[in-house]
């Protein structure tokens, strides 16, 4: 009996190490960044997934660098704001997420329903945070390795819109990484 529990308590305990989790890999010209995705947030996990896998930043770049705020990336704001109802998404705000530093959040404009613009996400550079901006912007991710990479960018030579005077091209993917990977970066316990 004893025998044919042993094999069975073995890949119990083995399993949660050889779970395999879906994370976002920003590459840019100054080094990579992951993102850990929050299952509180699945409207804005799931577009974000959805729009890397479809290659939809890999012509983009980081279009808004300001240091001790954030970096931005993605569609850059426009006058008329954001109005395609395809890429807008109903805010997902949870207080356990906030803006602290390396929060990855949703851009969006000045509308009153604080409507998300899919395209568009930022990360959180100051080191005291943003809490200013919770709860009027959906957090729905943090940075689990490169805030290194985030510091240097937000630092680059920008114009008077902030905008960096070289361009900083994104290449966004889904990897995945399992559980052991993921608690070596200390997102999981």
């Amino acid at each position: 009996m004893y025998k044919l529990l042993l094999p069975i308590l073995f890949l119990l305990t083995a399993c949660p190490d050889d779970k395999v989790y879906e994370v976002g890999e920003i590459k840019t010209p100054n080094g990579e960044i992951l993102v850990w995705l929050h299952d509180e947030t699945p409207n804005h996990k799931k577009s974000f997934i959805q729009l890397a896998k479809d290659g939809y930043w890999d012509s983009l770049t980081f279009n808004r660098v300001i240091p001790d705020f954030v970096a931005q990336g993605g569609c850059p704001d426009t006058p008329e704001g954001f109005n395609d109802p395809e890429y807008l998404l109903d805010p997902e705000f949870n207080e356990k997420l906030t803006h602290e530093y390396g929060a990855f959040g949703a851009g969006r404009d000045g509308n009153p329903d604080k409507l998300s613009a899919r395209c568009q996400f930022y990360i959180v550079q100051n080191k005291e945070g943003e809490h200013r901006l919770d709860g009027d912007y959906t957090v729905f991710g943090k940075v689990i390795k490169g805030m290194d990479v985030v510091d240097a960018i937000v630092n680059v030579p920008r114009d008077s819109i902030d905008q960096p005077l070289s361009p900083i091209s994104l290449d966004v993917k889904i990897i995945s990484m399992s559980a052991k990977e993921l608690k070596d970066l200390d997102v999981l316990k």
